[in-house]
């Protein structure tokens, strides 16, 4: 079997783009434990309130797929944050900004490819048994919210999240070569990354409801995973479960 350079580069940077963001997100995830911790040691209990940290996952469900493709039901995606929080006085009401990280996981019938100036989700061909192929999107977040926190500990927030794009490839794993016409070899693991034609920018309306530590949240992303006129018009509702111990 030959086995191209490019091939070859490809699989590299693959594995440095996913050690990228894997060691954005622990590094986040350090700074956002340390914080509270040092923080603990050297200010009231008062000033202890003013910050909040979240752990999450979700579930995408995709809006406007073309009429060939589908996706999974279950998209998982995971996102951590922090925030620091500005009450309004002595009232129950609140202003939240932070930092954070979100992962998108868009599984499905459908590789990317590149046509042009335009990126297409192009269906897998039925005569293919694969395991999985799915489109990865990270996004550096900035969340903002206006809160409401009860005396009985209920949290209602409504806020908007602006994100940067940080990372993004695609993995399939199954039969054939399916970068060619060639259908008869086995199980193979194809992974891209820079996909073309993404938004830089995200944003939309979140929301969040919970009791103590534990709530409900979501994201109703105004914006599409590719540009306009450059790739479908795609887009997620997203729909979670969210920790906040801190």
């Amino acid at each position: 079997m030959l086995i191209h350079k490019n091939s070859i580069m490809k699989v590299v940077y693959s594995k440095i783009l996913s050690v990228h963001l894997k060691g954005i997100l622990l590094l986040l995830l350090a700074f956002l434990l340390i914080v509270p911790a040092v923080h603990s040691q050297v200010v009231n209990e008062t000033a202890k309130k003013k910050f909040s940290i979240g752990f999450g996952m979700f579930n995408d469900f995709m809006q406007k797929v073309p009429s060939d493709i589908k996706t999974r039901t279950i998209n998982q995606g995971v996102n951590v944050f922090g925030l620091y929080n500005i009450p309004f006085g002595k009232s129950p009401f609140g202003f939240s900004i932070g930092l954070g990280v979100t992962i998108h996981n868009i599984y499905g019938n459908f590789l990317i490819k590149n046509s042009g100036d335009t990126t297409n989700m192009v269906k897998i061909p039925d005569t293919v048994s694969y395991k999985r192929s799915k489109l990865t999107i990270a996004y550096l977040d900035v969340p903002i919210e206006f809160n409401l926190k009860t005396k009985s500990k209920v949290v209602i927030a409504l806020g908007l999240k602006l994100g940067y794009l940080i990372g993004s490839h695609t993995k399939y794993v199954g039969n054939g070569q399916v970068e060619t016409s060639d259908y008869t070899q086995s199980k193979v693991i194809i992974k891209n990354v820079r996909i073309s034609n993404l938004q830089q920018f995200s944003y939309g309306p979140t929301f969040r409801f919970g009791y103590r530590w534990i709530a409900i949240d979501g994201q109703y992303l105004i914006s599409t995973i590719f540009q306009k006129n450059h790739g479908p018009d795609i887009y997620p509702i997203s729909v979670g479960l969210v920790l906040m111990p801190f």
